[in-house]
């Protein structure tokens, strides 16, 4: 379902795209974010639901998480502008959990159910009531039939049925979600654990109802723009390729100082520092067993995780400031006045940026997809466009951090030519289940000696919650940039950012 236009990514398009509108352009907000569901579903007859009230509804929701607002309770009349005037700042708004499964819009998934289809033969040899290990499965008007009160979802039914008539029915949102965060409420409808989530995203890219949504500080970051303040972008590298293959970074760049941003740098500049960091740290750390292996630390998603259930790895994880917060340190120290504007592929991102741990400097964080909604707010096409801007900021390196073993490359490439006779020993994991699995035999004592990078969305960070195009197609664009870069590897005594 990724990278393919459905319905539900044009809902969530037209949400930000209106949000931004009136962000840009309102002088009477409230009345305007309450006509956005009317917007969205026009006339009388349902798009997509049975109910064009139902539709409505589910939008008014969209538009609150757009507004980086909280759903409204189920059991009490409430304005979609509600609390807005907590909202309608210019500076960053976040009002926890990031991730809600909107009620209304949940379809109720079967949670994990083993079901007999009309493929069924009813064949003498009956092999699925056969491999069954609780006599769940009997036969009714010749049929199989599973008693769903003995079933224990082993699957041995499924893989036994020669006619492949049984299905294994999961929530898409709960297979997404590689820490079983999904739970269920007392509906049956989906439910997020907030004390194991760790706000990857995919749920919500999974999910074909689009019951999940994020939420946005798309409408604060516009507001900020407005007032004349000084807000300048850094872009992540999994950029390239996102607005459409002939629209390269220099138009997009262009494309960002139109929108209104003063000045736009690339994050790989952060992600040079830190593989140059980090591969003085395997050497100084791993290699010299001080450390038993050293766990990469800019994606947070798997940061998050591996402190979360892995407490005691906490000393293996790396220290180093990720690429977002290596660059906007930077971006102060030059521009102490400015706002700092992270534009990625990163719903996790925006956790990042609001924790109180470790100073961020980054002001705002938007989505690839939310900047979309921005663009067409203020009528930039594009495919249209003819205007470019040179960025030159980074090398090789720090640029293939945008997908999956990109961040080991960068390091392993780094030791190599620091460190000619040292050598690495190269581990990564995509997905938080391979993660998870990667830390418990790390854990166990089986990858001692290994840099360890992690991504939580599979495919790395082209494959983000906020992105806009295919996975496959998104790393294929990054990979050639990587390779037309003029500079492979920056150089080993590359301590801090010299901003261009």
């Amino acid at each position: 379902m990724r990278g393919l236009e459905t319905p539900v990514r044009k809902l969530r398009h037209q949400v930000f795209t209106e949000v931004a509108k009136v962000a840009y352009a309102s002088e009477n907000v409230n009345n305007d974010i309450e006509a956005i569901p009317y917007k969205i579903t026009p006339g009388d007859v349902p798009l997509y639901r049975e109910s064009i009230y139902r539709e409505r509804a589910i939008a008014s929701e969209r538009v609150r998480l757009a507004m980086g607002m909280s759903l409204r309770p189920e059991d009490k009349p409430v304005h979609i502008t509600d609390g807005i005037e907590l909202s309608n700042i210019d500076q960053k708004y976040y009002e926890p959990p990031l991730m809600q499964v909107i009620p209304s819009a949940c379809n109720s998934c079967a949670d994990n159910k083993m079901e007999v289809s009309n493929e069924c033969q009813g064949c003498i040899a009956h092999p699925c009531q056969e491999v069954c290990p609780k006599g769940a499965i009997s036969f009714v008007n010749g049929k199989s039939f599973i008693d769903q009160e003995k079933c224990i979802q082993c699957g041995r039914c499924k893989a036994a049925c020669p006619y492949d008539a049984i299905a294994r029915k999961i929530r898409p949102c709960a297979a997404a979600c590689g820490i079983k965060a999904i739970e269920s409420d007392d509906l049956g409808r989906a439910k997020i654990n907030t004390n194991m989530c760790v706000s990857c995203g995919q749920c919500m890219v999974s999910c074909p109802f689009g019951a999940i949504a994020d939420k946005s500080q798309l409408f604060q970051l516009i507001r900020c723009m407005k007032n004349g303040g000084e807000v300048i972008a850094e872009v992540a590298p999994a950029i390239i390729g996102q607005f459409g293959p002939e629209n390269n970074q220099k138009k997009v760049k262009a494309a960002l100082l139109e929108l209104g941003f003063s000045k736009v740098y690339e994050v790989a500049m952060g992600a040079d520092v830190g593989c140059v960091t980090e591969a003085h740290h395997y050497v100084e750390k791993v290699v010299t067993e001080e450390l038993p292996f050293l766990l990469t630390s800019c994606c947070p998603s798997w940061s998050m995780m591996a402190k979360k259930f892995f407490p005691e790895m906490i000393d293996s994880v790396s220290n180093s400031l990720t690429p977002m917060v290596a660059t906007a340190r930077t971006i102060k120290q030059k521009h102490p006045d400015a706002k700092v504007v992270f534009i990625g592929p990163c719903a996790s991102k925006k956790l990042e940026a609001s924790r109180r741990t470790v100073r961020s400097d980054v002001d705002f964080v938007i989505t690839f997809e939310e900047l979309l909604g921005m663009f067409d707010a203020k009528g930039i096409n594009l495919d249209e466009y003819d205007k470019e801007v040179s960025m030159h900021d980074a090398t090789g390196a720090g640029r293939g951090y945008a997908i999956a073993g990109g961040v080991a490359e960068a390091i392993e490439k780094c030791v190599n030519e620091y460190y000619p006779d040292v050598d690495v020993l190269i581990e990564h994991a995509e997905g938080l289940e391979e993660c998870k699995k990667m830390l418990m035999l790390a854990k166990a004592g089986r990858k001692n000696g290994c840099l360890i990078e992690g991504m939580a969305c599979p495919g790395g960070c082209v494959a983000g919650a906020g992105t806009n195009i295919p996975i496959n197609k998104a790393t294929v664009e990054v990979k050639k940039f990587v390779k037309a870069s003029s500079k492979p590897i920056p150089a080993k005594e590359l301590e801090e950012i010299e901003l261009p």
